[in-house]
């Protein structure tokens, strides 16, 4: 079998595919093993309003799992025989961990007020346009959350600069935001039908999903918002 043989191989469109699909098995089972104390714990955890901010805690190992699983996926080859999955989800987490938990644990704190208000409302005793108004605030919460997991993933940030990179793609990318939304439609549908086990299964697909709506979003902060080189400024390196 000569060399151009066995670079076709690795390089054909089947080959390609399954290269995808491996790498999403990889991601996963790490996925999976980055978060299961916490998965392990929402699972235990009754659906009562009494539970949120223990849920809160137990979603913590999340955040810098599923940066960790964008980076994996982002960074991907298509060569069949140029795999490393693992070693790239490892190289994520350790990079990405710091950055992403300097946001996700107040996001987080944020959501988890919220939401405890929202399932508190009746004891509240303030008009009912107000659920409304919190649900609206945790929507835009959620989709500025998903844009800044994607660029502190993907991208040599500061925290603050993260943050107002995330809150202007929310009105500059509006597509971006609409898709993220629908994702976050089919994430909760799933977490209410079966339970958040059966979401985090779906991880590395949900990750892939991400990354493929954000595309416009990567694009140009990668285009007017990095500087190429040495500079931090700039996208994660995959070396």
């Amino acid at each position: 079998m000569t060399e151009t043989t066995i670079r076709r191989f690795g390089q054909g469109p089947l080959s390609r595919v399954s290269a995808l699909v491996y790498t999403l098995l990889v991601v996963e089972l790490l996925l999976l093993a980055t978060t299961l104390p916490g998965l392990i714990g929402l699972v235990l955890l009754g659906r009562d309003a009494a539970n949120v901010p223990l849920a809160a805690v137990c979603a913590l190992p999340a955040g810098p799992a599923l940066s960790a699983a964008l980076y994996a996926v982002h960074r991907r080859r298509l060569d069949l025989t140029d795999l490393h999955p693992a070693s790239a989800f490892r190289r994520g987490y350790r990079m990405n961990v710091r950055g992403v938990l300097k946001l996700y644990v107040p996001w987080l704190a944020g959501l988890t007020v919220l939401a405890s208000t929202l399932a508190n409302f009746g004891a509240a005793g303030v008009p009912g346009w107000w659920a409304t108004l919190l649900v609206v605030v945790a929507l835009a919460a959620a989709l500025w959350g998903a844009n800044a997991l994607v660029i502190t993933s993907l991208f040599a940030f500061r925290a603050r600069d993260v943050a107002r990179l995330a809150a202007y793609f929310l009105f500059s990318a509006p597509r971006v935001a609409l898709g993220n939304a629908c994702l976050l439609v089919v994430a909760g549908g799933v977490t209410l039908v079966a339970t958040e086990a059966a979401l985090t299964l779906l991880g590395s697909v949900f990750a892939s999903a991400l990354l493929l709506n954000s595309r416009p979003l990567i694009a140009e902060v990668t285009e007017k918002f990095t500087v190429q080189g040495d500079s931090p400024e700039g996208p994660r390196d995959d070396s």
